[in-house]
């Protein structure tokens, strides 16, 4: 059995600076048998020592929202990240509002195909999941565009994706 997913998600305390950290376990769509839990952390501030203090016994993969947070704790090899799929789909989908990109098209349209994949395998066992990965989800994944190796960063105000990723 592959560990389990552990889901973060920051809410922000109003008129405060505080935050509280929702960590998620729930194997039962991935066929597991552990109970679902559910565990709240409260921080003070937002610094990325919080959930590094939190998962510091944690050896698994976690799906975590882009928060910068979490990106020590990929480092060692305990904590493998699963990056989440509706954070990239929805970079995509505002560069194709933007500039009807032809590259984002195609990459929303790989997308929508990889979550069929795993609506069809949902529930059945691990080794019939990598397998169906390997074989239908891998071709996906290896021609989705690739915009840069670089993150471009962007303030609060400027939402826009970056125009190189517009045309291929």
């Amino acid at each position: 059995m592959a560990p389990p997913a552990v889901r973060n998600k920051r809410l922000i305390c109003p008129g405060t600076a505080g935050s509280f950290q929702t960590y998620v376990r729930d194997e039962l769509p991935a066929g597991g048998e552990a109970a679902p839990a559910v565990w709240f952390a409260y921080s003070a501030d937002r610094k990325g020592e919080h959930p590094q203090h939190h998962l510091r016994e944690f050896a698994g993969v976690p799906q975590a929202d882009g928060y910068s947070g979490f990106s020590k704790l990929y480092g060692g090899g305990r904590v493998l990240e699963a990056a989440c799929w509706a954070h990239v789909r929805r970079k995509f989908v505002d560069l194709h509002e933007l500039h009807k990109s032809p590259v984002a098209a195609e990459a929303l349209d790989r997308i929508g195909a990889l979550y069929a994949i795993e609506q069809q395998i949902r529930g059945r066992p691990p080794d019939e999941r990598r397998a169906a990965r390997q074989e239908r989800s891998r071709p996906l994944l290896d021609g989705l565009p690739r915009g840069s190796s670089k993150r471009s960063p962007r303030s609060r105000r400027n939402r826009r994706p970056p125009k190189r990723f517009a045309t291929r």
